[in-house]
């Protein structure tokens, strides 16, 4: 919808339609900072934010929530709204540009989790520990912001 750098990814009345009528369909909705601020309607700026905008887009869709914290400063939080709890999901932040493909990343790795019969909060917390994994054992390709290391191990 809106990608890392900010850019829309979707016309602006297109996310009304997948807030009403394609996220509801989910099980999971993965929103970065703008775009969990462009689905619950406010800025959504630190974990306090980050909790209301998950129970916010839950209210809306029903589907679990996972609001990835990667616009942060310091550690790397994400926030998970499931089931009526919240978990914080924390992993160290690395000094990399090379990061490209870290939201598709991630969901895979979840959906990978989920595939293997860990509840979804574990699947998150695998899938964490990968993406983290990947993006501190990028392989520096290309001269910009190039990807993370799909090969790297699970742990």
């Amino acid at each position: 919808m809106i990608s890392k750098h900010g850019t829309p990814l979707m016309e602006t009345g297109a996310r009304q339609t997948a807030l009403d009528e394609l996220l509801p369909l989910a099980a999971l909705v993965t929103p970065n900072l703008p775009e969990a601020a462009a689905l619950a309607g406010f800025d959504v700026t630190g974990p306090d934010e980050m909790k209301d905008a998950a129970k916010a887009i839950f209210d809306v869709t029903g589907a679990s929530v996972l609001v990835k914290g990667g616009h942060l400063k310091g550690d790397a939080l994400d926030i998970l709204f499931h089931q009526g709890d919240y978990y914080e999901i924390l992993s160290e932040r690395f000094a990399t540009i090379h990061t490209h493909g870290t939201g598709c990343t991630y969901s895979a790795a979840i959906t990978a989790g989920l595939a293997l019969g860990l509840a979804l909060p574990e699947a998150i917390a695998r899938a964490k520990r990968f993406i983290a994994r990947a993006i501190q054992t990028n392989p520096g390709l290309g001269g910009g912001c190039g990807p993370v290391n799909h090969h790297a191990e699970v742990v």
